[in-house]
């Protein structure tokens, strides 16, 4: 591909909300390669579906031929980006940091081809130097470049002053640490271009201000919108918890169901975004009506998991699927949680072992479940809330939990 394509393309598939100068970005895309980087904090030991949009602008950049650059924060993870939140994010050790650090690494090699060449990735720390930092040098030669007014406006900060929610010190001092990172990148790595969510933005242009004053140099902004589906939810999230990119935090089964069981409102938005189809194939899934629409949310969830977790897991999983829902089968790759032989040969509730499955949040909700018609057994209704399930329910060595007819569980005993 042409190195000079990626703004275009990017903008056709959904990826850009805001650009600093788009005119000028294009003329260096089209000069040559460069070098664009978005940074990860450590909060977790993975990334999750949030994150995706982030890591597919970087994939699309690289098979324009530029070069992608992962900032691991291990520095900025022990203060916290207030952007978007209401309160203080927990303190992590520095311990757990690298461990989260060392489990978020996994989720890029999928996604993008690392090495020494010019258009290949590269992992960098931010904690190689914010912890080196003096408090003192860094007041004097960067933080005359901010003023208190300026950082004020910016949303990160605002919002939560309107909302009358606490704001530490710590926190507000992230917006410089970020303007710092993308400086040093630039210095270090000739990094020229920062990429994040909508809520960066002004972190972003913070550090664009910093870089043209004490540097004299040209860099770019470009954000990314703020996905959140059809009907208005936050991407990413299910009833169970968050959708996450690594298979030991979600099985590829249970990252296929979740793309197949996107809303008919955001097949093609999603096909955009998270497959490498061409924008013609995806018009044509695009423009599906009825019961064919299902058949993109297939192609979706197929292409999506073959990226995260490869070509073979990925059809595995829609055959699994196959099985479970046209021809009923207990498949024996359907996720599945363990619960002590003691347990089930004295027999437990219904409600209590579709909540312990995972299948409900809450005992409620596994009532509501049931009541409603949504819970089955073995592929057979249950009606009563207190229904007993037990060894006796064993088919094979599992018994197979239904929720509506998208969500799945085999319980076994251990």
């Amino acid at each position: 591909m042409s190195c000079s394509d990626f703004l275009a393309e990017a903008t056709a598939r959904g990826f850009v909300h805001q650009c600093t100068d788009t005119a000028a970005l294009r003329a260096a895309l089209n000069a040559g390669v460069v070098s664009a980087y978005i940074g990860f904090d450590c909060t977790a030991d993975s990334l999750h579906v949030g994150s995706l949009v982030q890591i597919m602008i970087l994939r699309l950049l690289q098979r324009h031929g530029h070069r992608p650059v992962v900032l691991m924060g291990g520095g900025t993870t022990r203060i916290g980006d207030p952007s978007g939140k209401d309160e203080a994010r927990q303190m992590l050790s520095d311990a757990q940091i690298d461990a989260n650090m060392a489990g978020i690494r996994r989720c890029f090699t999928p996604f993008l081809r690392f090495g020494e060449g010019p258009a290949d990735a590269m992992l960098a720390n931010n904690a190689d130097w914010l912890n080196t930092l003096g408090y003192i040098p860094l007041l004097r030669e960067v933080g005359t470049h901010f003023t208190i007014n300026r950082m004020l406006t910016f949303d990160s900060v605002k919002l939560r002053l309107e909302r009358e929610q606490p704001l530490t010190f710590l926190e507000f001092n992230y917006m410089i640490l970020q303007s710092y990172d993308f400086r040093e990148l630039r210095r270090r790595f000739g990094v020229s271009v920062q990429i994040g969510g909508s809520d960066q933005w002004g972190n972003i242009v913070a550090g664009i201000e910093l870089t043209r004053r004490t540097d004299a140099a040209q860099v770019f902004g470009l954000t990314t919108p703020l996905i959140t589906t059809a009907s208005g939810a936050k991407m990413g999230k299910t009833a169970q918890g968050a959708v996450w990119l690594t298979a030991d935090r979600m099985s590829p089964y249970e990252y296929w169901q979740f793309w197949r069981n996107t809303e008919d409102g955001d097949v093609g938005r999603f096909l955009r975004l998270f497959t490498d189809l061409k924008l013609s194939d995806i018009a044509r899934l695009e423009a599906l009506r009825g019961g064919e629409a299902n058949e993109a949310k297939k192609v979706l969830a197929t292409e999506a998991t073959a990226l995260a977790h490869g070509r073979v897991a990925a059809e595995a999983a829609g055959e699994t699927a196959r099985r479970a829902f046209e021809q009923g089968e207990a498949a024996e790759s359907l996720p599945s949680v363990e619960v002590s032989r003691e347990e089930l040969a004295a027999g437990m509730p219904a409600f209590r072992l579709f909540e312990r499955a995972g299948l409900a949040k809450s005992g409620g909700e596994a009532r509501r479940l049931i009541r409603g018609g949504g819970a089955r057994v073995n592929d057979a209704a249950v009606t009563d809330e207190a229904q007993m399930v037990s060894l006796a329910d064993m088919r094979g060595d599992a018994i197979k939990l239904s929720a509506g007819r998208k969500q799945h569980r085999l319980v076994r005993a251990g």
